[in-house]
């Protein structure tokens, strides 16, 4: 029994020391960009040693992964969450309204990943791996939308789930870019609306 008690607290402190060393490294990279910061500068904005970080990750490019990840699996969760039925049928526009008010648009995010593409982009085996958390997301996305076209009859620009999905994402990437130059969320968040309301529903909601 003693023996199990210890063996969750260990389990216990590697989580914890993990996720310190996530939120340790977000704000790191967002200060300073991601390719100008070292392992010890991560470790010393979370107060770990060298051997803390290698316990739980290989390399940056490996704890990077971890934070994309996490950040991948929100925005998904966003979308489901927004395109969830609340009746017979799905009401693309309400459904565009709810996704642009939840989903995640922050910029000190957005300058890290930004950096971590320019890397990825020189760097092969990198740029796969990220493309495949990208395929990730978007079979996230394009599952919901298959499962409320099972549920509901939908415009006949959703037929096509994965189109779909590689919209939304793209719209994203779009609106992501013009944020990180001018800061204006809320015109971000304008944005993103008519774009999604455009690309899903053939245009005919669309507000100009």
């Amino acid at each position: 029994m003693a023996v199990e008690e210890t063996a969750r607290r260990v389990t216990k402190r590697r989580v914890r020391t993990r996720a310190n060393l996530l939120d340790a490294a977000f704000a790191v990279f967002a200060a300073k960009g991601f390719g100008r910061v070292s392992i010890e500068e991560v470790c010393e904005a979370a107060g770990y040693s060298r051997g803390a970080f290698y316990s739980n990750f290989d390399s940056l490019d490996e704890l990077f992964f971890a934070l994309y990840q996490q950040r991948a699996e929100l925005i998904a969760e966003q979308v489901a969450g927004a395109l969830a039925l609340d009746g017979p049928g799905l009401d693309v526009p309400a459904a565009v309204d709810r996704v642009t008010e939840v989903l995640l648009l922050d910029r000190d995010w957005l300058l890290v990943k930004t950096d971590f593409l320019v890397h990825a982009a020189r760097a092969p085996e990198v740029a796969r791996t990220l493309l495949e958390h990208r395929a990730r997301l978007r079979r996230a996305i394009a599952d919901r939308l298959a499962r409320t076209r099972g549920e509901a009859a939908l415009p006949a620009v959703l037929v096509d789930a994965e189109g779909a999905a590689h919209a939304v994402v793209a719209a994203y990437d779009g609106v992501t870019v013009q944020l990180l130059l001018d800061g204006d969320l809320e015109r971000a968040r304008a944005w993103l609306r008519q774009l999604l309301t455009a690309l899903l529903t053939d245009g005919s909601d669309t507000t100009v």
